[in-house]
């Protein structure tokens, strides 16, 4: 029977190895003998656990902005409370998890290129949308079962919107001015609210999200 406890801490080891190699260093240029060399373990041991490089930095991302989407995800599985507060619940949620990403890479930001920090941004964004459309959709299906949304294609709707959320109120990738990422916002409550048959007015909690000028 494997030592779990020991597995998950060689896992850990290799994590932290690429963290503390990104503090300094370019993505493109650690090999997974250095991170082995880091983590103080043989470069075989580190394909036992991931199958490259790049799996390693997915996990890393992933270990890093787990804790509020994890939150998030089990406040959203509350079916006792009105769908729309529980979006509200994911919505913030990206909030919270790019504000996690922010801090902790601004530390590293003058050793860490452009490129490089794209490259992160873009990885995190794509763990965020697709580790938040599953419970999303969920709440979506159980406000057309319960007849407060109208919608045909609860997935795709999901999707859409995380996305717009996630990439406006994040502000990194496409920087906006308040007042523009304001107009964003409204014209997709007003997509929103049209598109499944909601009252006016019922999601307007989204043009109160905080958002990060640049």
């Amino acid at each position: 029977m494997p030592d779990t406890k020991k597995n998950e801490k060689k896992y850990n080891l290799i994590l932290d190895a690429l963290q503390q190699l990104l503090e300094d260093r370019n993505i493109q240029s650690i090999s997974v003998s250095e991170i082995a060399q880091k983590a103080g373990i043989g470069k075989g041991s580190i394909y036992y656990y991931f199958p490259s490089k790049e799996a390693i930095l997915d996990a890393l991302i992933e270990r890093s902005y787990e804790q509020p989407l994890t939150t998030a995800k089990n406040l959203a599985a509350q079916t006792e409370i009105s769908p729309f507060t529980r979006m509200a619940m994911l919505f913030q949620a990206c909030q919270n998890s790019s504000a996690a990403f922010i801090t902790q890479n601004s530390s590293s930001s003058d050793n860490t290129s452009a490129q490089d920090l794209a490259f992160l941004h873009q990885k995190y964004l794509t763990h965020v949308v697709s580790e938040l459309k599953p419970a999303l959709t969920d709440i979506i299906r159980q406000g057309i079962d319960s007849g407060e949304i109208h919608f045909e294609y609860p997935a795709a709707l999901a999707e859409i919107v995380l996305i717009v959320i996630a990439v406006k109120l994040d502000n990194s990738l496409i920087p906006s001015t308040p007042a523009q990422t304001a107009d964003t916002l409204q014209g997709l409550i007003s997509l929103l609210e049209k598109g499944t048959g909601v009252a006016p007015g019922t999601l307007s909690y989204l043009s109160l999200m905080p958002y990060k000028p640049t």
